[in-house]
């Protein structure tokens, strides 16, 4: 087995440790995330996947008797038994990591650590993991209908002519380095369409590194891609590794590209031509050997002709063109995905639940699903909490899908995140969650309905763990 596989997540509250991590495991492991807290750890395990956390004994906040690393390490193994988990523990709460041991935690290490012993020990509960989970060999692309068992991370390709004929372009493009673009509405499932190209290409072995363009402000926009030094602004503390460095041999996703400002365009465009960056406070220009893969929602060629985008970025960018259709579009797909979330639903959940009745397949096939994949995917796992029958029933599909996509209108306001300094996180969050519901998904849509910015939505989701 590649020395350099599987994914591990870090939960520390440690800035210093996070920052080190993170220039230590990409060495060992094709991706690699890190968390402040454990906040979000419910929602980074279903949508990051790991192989391994790597998880403090010890946060700002207590749970009950204060060892929220055995709090947060049981709740890991109940929602993903198969996930290993590592504990990091100061020398004095060793005995809690023993104890957290015999609750299931593969293993302890002890601050300060020795790099040896952790990245052994790291890369042991990652080798047991990924034989759980069956994840040692590389399988051909999942067949119409089908589905891995981590359904999020493998194209579910249907039986519809438009899918059929991205399969098709998929099997002839992946091997090759061509630079992809992929557009489609919001839900569509573009993040998963890069991943499905980056695991049948020649780099499949090398990290695949995502990155929300969206979501970086202007101001960490080149700390975050090329990499910063020490010293290069206030709080650089230590040399940086940005995401093109981090996906060296690999490769690079740009999700939501079209929302990068045009002046910080050109400096996207320049790594792009030359395969080449300079971390910021840095002269060094470091050669990087990427494979790119960019994604959008937004109608790239009317931003050009409307000098929003850069037109030599968008010819660079779009050497292969895949359009994934909206979900409305291939509504032969739509009750076989129902089925696929109802099983997965079932099984988190508990329930009893093995179908769909004929009567919830017409309404599912009748619906214009606006928020496409995603929306159906949250509207079958609300019925399936809410059932109490082994099929579900056209009384158990509960949505606001509309006749067309981000249509919104005054009933559709909500209440608007600012203005109210009195507000509490939880009805932000609250808000926010039902905007994004409404919406189907919808980022823009539900930042209408909020009243507020694109880029303050996106940090409420962050923020939030949405």
């Amino acid at each position: 087995m590649s020395s350099k596989v599987g994914k591990i997540l870090v939960v520390d509250d440690n800035l210093g440790i996070r920052r080190t991590l993170e220039i230590l495991l990409p060495v060992h492991f094709a991706e690699v995330r890190t968390l402040p807290s454990p906040a979000s750890l419910v929602s980074t395990l279903e949508q990051f996947r790991p192989d391994v956390v790597l998880l403090d004994m010890n946060f700002n906040t207590s749970i009950n008797t204060g060892n929220e690393g055995l709090y947060w390490a049981g709740e890991i193994k109940k929602l993903a038994p198969d996930v290993e988990v590592v504990l990091f523990t100061a020398y004095a709460d060793i005995a809690l990591a023993v104890e957290g041991m015999k609750r299931g935690a593969f293993d302890f290490i002890v601050k300060p650590w020795d790099n040896d012993k952790l990245i052994e020990v790291l890369t042991a509960a990652r080798d047991k993991a990924r034989k759980a989970m069956g994840r040692d060999g590389r399988s051909g692309l999942t067949g119409a209908g089908c589905h891995s068992e981590r359904s999020e991370e493998s194209m579910f390709w249907g039986t519809s002519p438009a899918m059929a004929a991205i399969r098709k372009t998929l099997e002839k493009i992946a091997p090759t380095d061509a630079t992809v673009l992929i557009t489609g509405e919001n839900g569509t499932g573009k993040d998963v369409m890069a991943r499905e190209i980056h695991a049948h290409s020649n780099r499949s072995d090398k990290p695949m590194v995502a990155v929300d363009a969206g979501a970086i402000t202007e101001t960490l926009f080149e700390s975050e891609l090329f990499g910063h030094v020490k010293g290069a602004f206030t709080d650089a503390h230590t040399d940086h590794v940005g995401k093109f460095e981090q996906a060296d041999g690999g490769t690079l996703f740009l999700d939501e590209i079209g929302n990068i400002p045009l002046h910080l365009q050109a400096k996207l465009l320049r790594a792009i031509q030359n395969r080449s960056i300079v971390r910021v406070g840095g002269t060094e220009a470091k050669p990087v050997n990427i494979r790119l893969i960019c994604a959008t929602n937004m109608d790239l060629a009317a931003l050009v002709r409307e000098g929003r985008f850069r037109e030599d970025l968008y010819y660079r960018i779009n050497t292969v063109h895949i359009a994934l259709p909206a979900l409305r579009q291939r509504k032969e797909d739509i009750v076989p995905l129902a089925q696929m979330f109802l099983e997965k639903f079932a099984l988190k959940y508990h329930r009893p639940l093995t179908g769909i009745a004929p009567d919830a397949q017409e309404v599912l096939e009748s619906l214009s699903w606006n928020g496409n994949i995603r929306e159906l995917q949250n509207c079958i796992e609300k019925a399936v909490i809410l059932s109490e029958g082994k099929n579900l029933t056209a009384g158990d599909i509960q949505t606001d899908a509309r006749s067309g996509p981000g249509m919104t209108g005054a009933k559709d306001v909500i209440p608007g995140l600012t203005g109210n300094l009195t507000r509490s996180a939880a009805e932000e969050e609250s808000l926010v969650r039902e905007a994004m519901a409404r919406a189907g998904g919808n980022i823009s849509a539900a930042a209408k309905m909020l009243g507020v910015s694109r880029p303050t939505l996106y940090a409420k989701l962050k923020k939030f763990g949405l």
